[in-house]
């Protein structure tokens, strides 16, 4: 995970991200709980199923790049095949790649247990 992103972005960028994050995961997690709901076989509720994960995923902020391209597959999937307003499955796509591109942010699961860490060597107190 370090390896996709240099740095988690702090400050404004930092809450953009994460207000991102909380829009997109919560989304999903609706429409994927509907979808489930709905469903009337195991079969056609995969996808929706695969939407909860992601959202929660997404909600939590780990693993964002896995998430955020599972949000997108689950929403261009959702606007080719149900006949529901389209431009939200498209506008939920087009966030969950740019979490995918950009990454989580500070305040994030992935920033906690991937980030990098400072170690200071400090020498005996005199």
């Amino acid at each position: 995970m370090r390896r996709l992103f240099s740095t988690f972005a702090q400050g404004w960028a930092g809450a953009g991200l994460l207000i991102l994050r909380l829009v997109a995961g919560s989304v999903a997690l609706v429409l994927g709980l509907s979808g489930v709901r709905a469903a009337q076989s195991i079969q056609p509720a995969i996808p929706d199923f695969a939407a909860v994960i992601g959202g929660l995923l997404l909600l939590t902020g780990l693993w964002t790049p896995v998430s955020g391209c599972l949000i997108a597959a689950f929403a261009l999937w959702s606007s080719l095949t149900k006949a529901d307003d389209p431009w939200r499955n498209i506008l939920l796509a087009s966030i969950g790649v740019a979490l995918a591109m950009i990454g989580p942010g500070v305040w994030s699961l992935d920033a906690r247990l991937f980030g990098w860490r400072r170690i200071d060597f400090r020498g005996p107190e005199r």
